[in-house]
């Protein structure tokens, strides 16, 4: 299962100024697509710092917790899939619903959009 992670974050429930200067503030409520590699994951993130990542095409889901370090986002799974690092951290950046961008954790590299809502 090597080639799951991806990158993806959420937004604060304070008040807009601070939400202004969070830059998962885009990925709350909505899903970062991972595609590339072994299978495509779909991962939502929380503001209590949650996250769900699943697998469609295993019938797999993978929860833990996320938080930033710097200029990376940090998740730790409560029970990693095979092959992935925990904590695993890539860079973190702002993005907006309809955005593509690539990323790279474990060596891999994939493709992530952020698309509107949870799916």
């Amino acid at each position: 299962m090597r080639g799951l992670p991806l990158v993806a974050a959420m937004t604060l429930l304070a008040s807009p100024a601070l939400a202004a200067d969070d830059v998962m503030a885009g990925y709350y409520g909505n899903t970062a697509i991972a595609t590339g590699g072994m299978t495509d994951t779909h991962t939502t993130f929380s503001a209590d710092h949650t996250f769900d990542m699943r697998v469609p095409a295993f019938h797999m889901e993978f929860k833990g917790s996320w938080k930033l370090d710097g200029a990376q986002i940090c998740r730790t799974f409560d029970s990693p899939p095979p092959g992935v690092t925990n904590p695993l951290c890539t860079q973190a950046a702002a993005h907006k619903v309809g955005d593509t961008w690539t990323a790279t954790a474990n060596g891999k590299t994939r493709t992530i959009k952020l698309v509107q809502g949870i799916q």
